[in-house]
């Protein structure tokens, strides 16, 4: 067992596993983490009691101990910054529905299916003689 970045890290044979609070971090705080780790291990989540989370980090090939505790230690970093994320995204949800809002209902030109259709109604079109193979023929 070792310390790593506040993490109890229980190291094993190409494995790193802590647990994480979730009164701390939030579920979906913690699978965003795991999320961003998954090309470079496997990584595995369970709940050994109420409000606690289990992080099984598995390398994909040989590890030795440093590299399993950075690995841990990079998780605990990713855990914080998708809690800033999150809390980040919160306090602006509003002004981004506003901006979005104002960028849809305000435009006064006109849309470019508008433009298009108008295109198509200036110019004279032929009509196209497609054969078709159930028409009898003329001849």
């Amino acid at each position: 067992m070792s310390d790593v970045n506040g993490l109890t890290t229980d190291l094993g044979e190409r494995r790193a596993r802590f647990e994480v609070d979730e009164s701390i971090y939030a579920l979906d705080t913690i699978q965003g983490a795991a999320y961003l780790f998954l090309d470079r291990c496997y990584v595995f989540l369970d709940r050994p009691a109420d409000r606690r989370v289990a992080v099984l980090l598995k390398a994909k090939g040989d590890a030795d101990e440093a590299t399993l505790e950075a690995l841990a230690g990079e998780f605990a970093n990713e855990l914080l910054n998708q809690a800033l994320r999150k809390a980040v995204g919160a306090s602006n949800a509003k002004i981004r529905e506003f901006i979005l809002a104002k960028a849809f209902f305000s435009v006064d030109a006109p849309s470019s299916i508008d433009k298009l259709l108008a295109e198509l109604d200036a110019e004279e079109m032929e009509p196209l003689e497609i054969p078709v193979p159930w028409e009898k023929s003329d001849g």
